[in-house]
């Protein structure tokens, strides 16, 4: 009888610390969420250098505008073995989730860029998704070009548009360019996995193996650029005036 007491004891000791330890994954990537928000780098203000009148009072008492604002999301389904993988988050209009902003994973690794948001849930273009096209840059020598994935392996996608003069080896970083509003420069996407010289044009086929475990996917931020909406503003009235 001592021997069952003990064994169903021990049972219950690991379903307490299952639960204990997915409570302190959640506790934990909601303090990450606070933090990467108070990191410098998120915030950007106006090029001040080259105004003629300096105003003698700034517009902000910080001198900082607020860029990029992270936002902690629970991932409550993922794909990775179709063409077309999404993953799916816990988090949506409800919570300020929006369309067309980045989605890192606790690294700060690229996972994807959030194409549909309900109330309470939102769903994102997995970088392993036929239809990906991100920008991508090398870390070391600065060349830029599109990130694509051929449905075949997951974890590894094609860095195309890279020139033969450009220095590149194994093990080499890709990082977002910044280019994008959906991410800041300097993201981690992941590391060159094999190189070889294209026969047909004046550029590499790279191979990439992403930073990103997508297989391990628990909790993940969206990255929502605040600023975005005034440059968007800014072009359709451009491109309205050239019509």
């Amino acid at each position: 009888m001592t021997e069952l007491t003990g064994k169903v004891n021990t049972q219950y000791d690991r379903v307490e610390d299952f639960f204990h330890l997915k409570n302190e994954n959640k506790r934990l990537a909601t303090e990450n969420e606070r933090l990467r928000n108070l990191l410098r780098q998120n915030f950007e203000s106006p090029d001040t250098i080259n105004k003629i009148v300096t105003d003698s009072i700034p517009s902000d008492t910080l001198g900082t505008h607020r860029k990029w604002l992270y936002k902690m999301a629970k991932v409550v389904a993922n794909s990775v073995t179709s063409q077309e993988n999404y993953v799916e988050l816990g988090r949506g209009s409800n919570q300020q989730m929006k369309k067309n902003i980045g989605v890192v994973d606790a690294n700060n690794a690229v996972v994807g860029i959030i194409t549909d948001v309900s109330e309470n849930f939102s769903v994102a273009m997995s970088l392993l998704h036929k239809d990906s096209h991100l920008s991508g840059k090398l870390l070391k020598g600065g060349e830029i070009g599109t990130l694509n994935w051929d449905g075949k392996t997951p974890n590894i996608v094609s860095l195309v548009g890279i020139p033969k003069s450009a220095k590149v080896a194994k093990g080499d970083t890709v990082i977002t360019s910044g280019y994008s509003n959906a991410f800041p420069q300097g993201m981690k996407i992941g590391y060159v996995y094999s190189v070889v010289s294209d026969k047909t044009t004046n550029n590499y086929l790279i191979e990439i193996k992403t930073a990103a475990d997508f297989y391990n996917l628990q909790y993940v931020y969206a990255i929502d650029n605040l600023q975005k909406e005034e440059l968007n503003n800014l072009m359709d009235k451009v491109k309205k005036q050239n019509q």
